[in-house]
Order: structure tokens, then sequence, then C-alpha cells
């Protein structure tokens, strides 16, 4: 007897919300006991917190602070245990981190109605994120990113991940937490580098959706990299929103297509971390990405030189060192294959996000290797390595 086939679709709707606050865990700021409280009243909420150790060695007191404001707010809270694991792409290799957290949620047992607290940079969210997914299946998870780039964009996202066979981001989820926390006053302790690097994402979504965007951080160059709050609040403000919006509206939430216009520069930024043993930080490579795809799109006619050369001024002048660490011909031709990399990330049809204009998204599906190669030329040329 042939049995018909049985066909079901469904729909799961998602929400998260994105908070901006100073000083989350001092007794007098309520956000974070009204958010739990939101959540369940009925009985305590335990959390189980994992801290960036480069968080902690700028705020020796925030364990001791989290747990003061944990026991004031005993009755929507409990607190289980807080861990620290290192910070930086490096903590996304191996499993002795991924392990440290899994552990953390099984000893404190913690369950889907309890939360896991990510405190740290774009990497340790990446990494916890991934941990509280797959545990339980997924259990819920805050995150409180700690640098202007996790702030402006990988820790408003849905996408949680480690690295594995040499692959940045091979393993991974797409599970939205529960709620970001931006919290200003952990930017004051960020290194200069660490500053500025998280800036690349907002030019990034600047050049492919907002000329204006653009104009305003070419108009506080000089300000962003003088370290002052107001415009860079505005930067990260900015840049989230349209992260998230385009996450949320943009149709392919889950990247099941093959375009990824928010990757705009990452497929050489991704290649350039592991050619440098992630010595680069991302916001670095993503930098150099970017100025290495502009002055491609500048060589094959879809943008001019002015705008070039305004864009790489903008860069310049906010602190990026935009020269290629590929001087040799070997090193060109790893850095090439991350084109294939990425391709294969996403799988279908190669697709790579350039401009046509300042705030002009333009998608290519194809790459003039001869042509990539002279804009590595050029480049590196142009800002030579010393």
């Amino acid at each position: 007897m042939q049995l018909p086939s049985i066909k079901q679709s469904f729909k799961v709707a998602y929400e998260y919300q994105l908070y901006f606050t100073t000083g989350l865990f001092n007794r007098e700021n309520t956000l974070f006991t009204k958010l739990i409280s939101d959540y369940k009243t009925f009985e305590p909420v335990k959390l189980f917190f994992v801290i960036d150790n480069g968080v902690e060695n700028h705020h020796p007191s925030l364990v001791a602070q989290i747990g003061a404001y944990c026991k004031a707010n005993a009755n929507v809270m409990k607190f289980t245990n807080s861990i620290v694991v290192p910070g930086g792409e490096q903590v996304k290799n191996g499993n002795e981190s991924i392990d440290a957290v899994l552990h953390g949620i099984n000893t404190n047992k913690i369950c889907r109605h309890s939360f896991v607290i990510a405190i740290g940079g774009g990497a340790v969210i990446d990494m916890v994120g991934y941990a509280a997914a797959i545990a339980h299946r997924g259990v819920k998870l805050i995150r409180i990113p700690t640098t202007v780039l996790s702030q402006n964009d990988s820790a408003v996202g849905v996408k949680n991940s480690v690295n594995a066979f040499k692959k940045k981001n091979f393993l991974g989820t797409f599970a939205p937490p529960f709620a970001i926390i931006s919290d200003s006053s952990f930017l004051k302790t960020l290194e200069q580098r660490d500053w500025i690097s998280g800036i690349s994402e907002a030019i990034k979504v600047a050049l492919i959706k907002d000329k204006s965007f653009f104009k305003y951080i070419a108009e506080h160059a000089v300000a962003l990299k003088n370290r002052d709050m107001e415009p860079m609040q505005y930067v990260i403000y900015k840049c989230a929103e349209m992260h998230m919006e385009h996450i949320a509206q943009g149709g392919d939430p889950f990247e099941s297509g093959s375009s990824r216009p928010l990757d705009f520069g990452h497929w050489a930024a991704h290649k350039m971390e592991f050619m440098t043993n992630y010595e680069l930080r991302h916001g670095e490579a993503v930098a150099k990405g970017i100025a290495l795809d502009v002055t491609y799109a500048r060589l094959t006619g879809l943008i001019s030189e002015e705008d070039l050369q305004h864009i790489l001024d903008v860069m310049v002048a906010i602190g990026f060192d935009l020269s290629l660490p590929v001087k040799s011909s070997n090193k060109i031709e790893s850095l090439l294959r991350g084109i294939e990399e990425f391709r294969e990330h996403l799988g279908g049809e190669l697709t790579i996000t350039l401009i046509a204009g300042l705030g002009i998204k333009h998608d290519v599906h194809t790459i003039d290797v001869a042509l990539m190669k002279q804009a590595i030329e050029k480049l590196n040329h142009q800002f030579a390595l010393n």
C-alpha cells in the first residue's frame, strides 16, 4: 500500500530587545532586575555568569558587585556561580572554554527557565552563545557586550559560533538571545585599538545601506579616534539599529540563501585573521577587508576614484592601518583562497557584496582574480608595510 506523504508548516515568532545603560550592576540601577522579574515572578530565576578575563582585569570588583546585586534582589534572582574565560578569538578555538561553560550549566542546574549571562567581547559572546544553544537544546542567554564591536555588531545578531577545521565560525547555531544590554561604562577601559576596531562594522553597514550615516562617521572621524563618547554612542546605536532591522526585515535572518550583505569586506577579513593567527582584531581585519573590496570596486568601475579615496581617508583618520599582511605571492594566493572558503560557508552561488557608491550595495557572483591581485598590490603600495 502506497501511503501519502505528510506535510506541515509552522511559524515561530522571535523577539529580543537591546537595552542601553550605564553602570548596570550598580545597586540603584533597576534595569537588570526589571528584565528578570518581567520574565518570571513566582520564584527567583537562577543566573550563571560567564565573564571575559579582559573585563575582569579592568573591572576587578565586577564579580563581587554582581554577587551583591543579586543578593540585594534575591526575591527575583538567584546567583549560582560565575566563571572567567579567556578573551579574544582564541577562546573560540578548541573545546576547553566550551566545556567549562557546559560544565557550569550542568553543575549549577541551569535549565530552560534559567539564564546564562555572557559578559565580554564578541568572541566570548559567540562562544558562550554556542554553548548555551546546545545545552538542553537551548537555555536562555543574556548578552552583555563590553567592546565597541560587540555592542554595535556581533552581540546584536542571532548567530553563535566557534572555530573548527582552521575555519572561522565553522560550528554554530542561530539562536536569538533573550536580551542584549549595552553598558557604556565598559567602553571607558578599552585599549585604543579595541576602541577603534569596532568602528569598522559601522563603516561597513553605512557604506552598504546609509550614505548619511557614513557622512556622520566621516565628519566625526577625529572625535571618534579621540574617544569622544557622545559620537561613539550614536555610532553604536545607529549601527546596532540597522543590524537588527536587517535581521528582522531583510527576509533571510537565518541565512538560508547565498547572500550575506552584512559581511561586506569579510571574505578577506576572516582569512586575514586566520593567516595572522588571530593577532589581528576582527574589526581591524574588517577595515582591511573593506579597503580591499572598495579598491577592487574602483578597479571594476563600480565607484569613482573620489569615493574610493574618501572612504580610505576616513578610515585612516579614525586610526586604521589599511596595509594587508600579504607581501609574498604565496600569501596573496592564500588570501585569495578565502573567496572560495566564503562561498563554501554559505553554500550555493558565490555572492560577494561590493558597493556601487556610498550607501549603495552591489552584489557580484564572480571575482576577477587578476584584478583582485591588482587591488591587493595597489592597497599595499599606498599603505606600505614597514
